[in-house]
């Protein structure tokens, strides 16, 4: 017999995270395509390449939509999926997956705000081409930040799964050890961004410091929910709280 929770299976929830996750990775690499045309430091670069492949930055935001609506699909799957261990701490890894899709749209939007800028709108038509370019700038850095914030939260998420895993009896431990020590990525990241003034000339080494952990663990956690999550039978006990 399957265990189901609510009216979802076990099964069919962690084949919607995998699924979802799949959506991520896949959409994420469009982050790739705003940082091709944006130089940090260097706002009439950043303003000239922008305009020269407007419709590049816009796919660009357009993938980072896609993957935050997967990021919700994703946060309920795995709440459905980790209740068994525990329902509270399993909400409170859901919510705060759901915080760090709050804080990232307003970075999103602040993107899309900066090529409206630069795109000649009607109400910046008083301003000279290197004042929008500024404010452009100013805008992008400020989606920086906001991501920056958000994985914080994406940091407890992460936190959380990991905690989660090894406290439960049908995920391997290993994915639970894996995903804490990406969690540590993030956290690191973050506060740095906060906290270091120099930063920006470090930033490559931190993104490759948070990349590598978080898609190793989580790139593994997607195959194993795809392929054996699951289809383990659980005691009808399952579901306690915290």
């Amino acid at each position: 017999m399957t265990i189901r929770i609510a009216d979802i299976s076990l099964r069919r929830a962690a084949l919607i995270a995998a699924f979802g996750y799949l959506a991520i990775f896949l959409f994420g690499f469009g982050n790739l395509l705003l940082e091709d045309l944006i130089v940090r430091g260097d706002a009439a670069a950043t303003a000239s390449n922008i305009m020269a492949s407007e419709s590049q930055f816009r796919a660009g935001v357009a993938s980072s939509i896609v993957v935050l609506v997967a990021d919700v699909v994703v946060a309920w799957a795995l709440y459905a999926f980790l209740r068994p261990v525990s329902v509270s701490l399993s909400l409170l890894t859901a919510w705060f997956r759901l915080m760090f899709v709050v804080v990232a749209v307003g970075a999103i939007v602040s993107l899309l705000s900066a090529v409206e800028i630069l795109s000649g709108a009607d109400d910046f038509e008083a301003f000279q081409p290197d004042q929008l370019a500024a404010q452009a700038m100013l805008l992008i850095d400020l989606s920086d930040h906001g991501f920056n914030v958000g994985f914080v939260f994406f940091g407890l998420t992460i936190l959380g799964l990991g905690y989660l895993s090894i406290r439960s009896d049908y995920i391997p431990s290993v994915f639970g050890v894996l995903l804490i020590v990406a969690s540590a990525g993030y956290f690191i990241d973050s506060f740095a961004s906060v906290l270091s003034p120099d930063y920006a000339d470090n930033e490559a080494f931190f993104v490759v410091f948070v990349a590598v952990p978080a898609i190793i663990a989580e790139l593994s956690l997607t195959l194993w929910l795809l392929i054996r999550g699951g289809k383990r039978q659980l005691a009808p006990e399952g579901g306690g709280g915290m």
